[in-house]
């Protein structure tokens, strides 16, 4: 009996390890095993060997992809090249969302503008179906020109967005606190480009001048180090060596993070929905005066 004790341990050991790491998966790198087209594949061209993949945005339609897998908690990394010239009115989105009634999701929006002014970057967070969350910068470099790594850092404690590895944006799990944080909902990948321009440029005064299409802008070399949903969030909520993102170094930013967060926020932040007292008539979200790290 202790003998089959033992050994039914030991399998149960076994099997919660396995179940454990096949949540977790850092991706092939190919967008044809890993993403599917979810809108207009006349206008998504992945290059023959998987590794890098544009969208592009005309008259007739936008375009985009999303990922085979939802996930929960992790490190989403994506290097993208952005629409150079005139690109005033066009959105291109890079996203984690969960597709509910009361959708969580993390925003990356590159907001184009007109030729000779810089690319805006627009974050967002919704949590249980409400967003209002938007904060803007102006990149410290020209995003048409080559690639850059845009990153979300998605755990229990904390969400960050980098750019580069720089911390631009961090948005912490106060939800003991009342504050509504994405934490049981598991997300997918998502990219697209669109018409954006009744907003995103100007306040809706810059308009798509449809002569400099069509826009394009192009992904490659993404990394996905996350937990895959199985079904069971015990899995990617646990602190395990396996997924990482769940211990304690990187449960905050650490002080060279703080450094250069800092440094974004005095130097390219150009919005903070946190300082805009008339849009909240002076009541401004919970977690505008809770700690950011």
């Amino acid at each position: 009996m202790i003998k089959y004790l033992r050994l039914v341990t030991f399998i149960g050991i076994v099997v919660n390890v396995v179940q454990i790491s096949v949540a977790s998966v850092v991706s092939t790198g190919d967008f044809d095993k890993d993403f599917f087209v979810t809108w207009a594949p006349t206008h998504v061209n992945t290059s023959d060997d998987g590794r890098t993949r544009s969208l592009k945005l005309d008259k007739d339609s936008g375009s985009g992809f999303a990922s085979n897998d939802m996930f929960l908690f992790g490190q989403i990394d994506m290097q993208i090249k952005l629409i150079p010239g005139h690109s005033a009115g066009t959105v291109v989105a890079y996203y984690l969302s969960s597709d509910q009634p009361n959708r969580d999701e993390i925003d990356f929006e590159f907001l184009g503008n007109v030729e000779g002014q810089p690319y805006i970057l627009q974050t967002n967070v919704y949590a249980d179906g409400f967003d209002d969350r938007e904060e803007r910068i102006k990149l410290w470099f020209d995003p048409t020109q080559d690639f850059h790594t845009y990153s979300i850092l998605w755990n229990l404690h904390q969400i960050v967005f980098m750019v580069d590895s720089v911390p631009i944006r961090t948005y912490r799990n106060h939800a003991d606190k009342g504050v509504a944080f994405p934490r049981w909902q598991p997300m997918g990948i998502k990219a697209s480009i669109w018409n954006g321009d009744s907003w995103a440029t100007g306040g809706g005064n810059d308009k798509i001048d449809w002569t400099k299409g069509p826009f394009i802008a192009s992904f490659r070399n993404y990394k996905i180090d996350a937990c895959v949903w199985k079904g069971n969030p015990r899995f990617c909520r646990a602190a395990s060596s396996t997924n990482w993102w769940n211990q304690e170094p990187s449960s905050s930013l650490t002080w060279a993070q703080r450094r250069l967060f800092k440094w974004v926020r005095k130097n390219h932040l150009i919005y903070d929905y946190c300082q805009d007292t008339k849009r909240f008539n002076n009541n401004l979200p919970k977690e505008c005066s809770l700690p950011k790290y």
